[in-house]
């Protein structure tokens, strides 16, 4: 049976129309702020994960691509897979030093990966499609009430401007990803609380095996108990 998630990728896409709203309420009362133009591509190189729904849609749009783009991008996507690898093992031996995890997070922010979607032509892949990180980028966001902003625009530290609350949009993006994990029959269901990268997302085949999904048959409670390590990302 082929899966349906039509349903919740309609509730996202309102959530991005949402998003790409405040983007340009933003971008018209501080035009000379926002230095956003075609064929920029800083946000291209930062570092982020996708909640479960924002993975799906991704991935679902990458699978209309033709066999050849995609074949290039995946192998862009197995390079930008091993270098965030690295950089998450890193994080995770220095947590275990006991170093702050403020400090651990200001670490990856400098780190720079290019995005596998990132053309030739320096122009994403699936631009229609990119993740809500993509298209906030260049605004004054806000994460656990710490604000940010793309280093190339104009928005100068110390002065108050329009932010957007990430961790409200993180919220939703977190239920949408629930009610559908809730839809599933499936043994993983922690499911909703894996973030992956962008190149995961591709490199992923989101099928009944990995989302552990029981055909005709019920979760039983002590398998709801188990989790599987590769799926949560609990492994070494």
């Amino acid at each position: 049976m082929d899966l349906d998630f039509s349903y919740y990728f309609k509730q996202y896409e309102q959530l991005l129309k949402n998003v790409d709203n405040i983007f340009s309420k933003v971008k018209e009362e501080y035009p000379d702020r926002v230095k956003c133009t075609l064929g920029c591509s800083d946000c291209c190189y930062a570092l982020f994960d996708l909640p479960l729904i924002e993975a799906l849609y991704l991935n679902h749009h990458f699978k209309e691509l033709d066999k050849e783009r995609r074949n290039e991008i995946l192998v862009r996507a197995d390079k930008a897979d091993r270098q965030i690898y690295k950089i998450k093992r890193q994080a995770f031996k220095a947590q275990q030093k006991g170093e702050e995890e403020e400090k651990i997070l200001a670490e990856i922010a400098k780190k720079r990966v290019r995005c596998p979607l990132l053309g030739e032509d320096n122009k994403c892949e699936l631009y229609d499609v990119r993740p809500v990180t993509c298209r906030l980028y260049g605004v004054p966001m806000a994460i656990h009430q710490k604000s940010r902003s793309c280093g190339l625009s104009g928005f100068e530290p110390g002065r108050s401007y329009p932010t957007v609350n990430m961790d409200k949009i993180y919220e939703k993006l977190f239920l949408i990803s629930y009610d559908l994990v809730q839809s599933l029959n499936t043994k993983y269901v922690q499911l909703h609380t894996v973030l992956v990268p962008v190149s995961m997302a591709l490199l992923t085949e989101y099928d009944h095996e990995y989302l552990g999904i029981r055909e005709n048959l019920p979760v039983s409670d002590e398998e709801k108990k188990v989790t599987n390590e590769w799926v949560l990302g609990e492994g070494d």
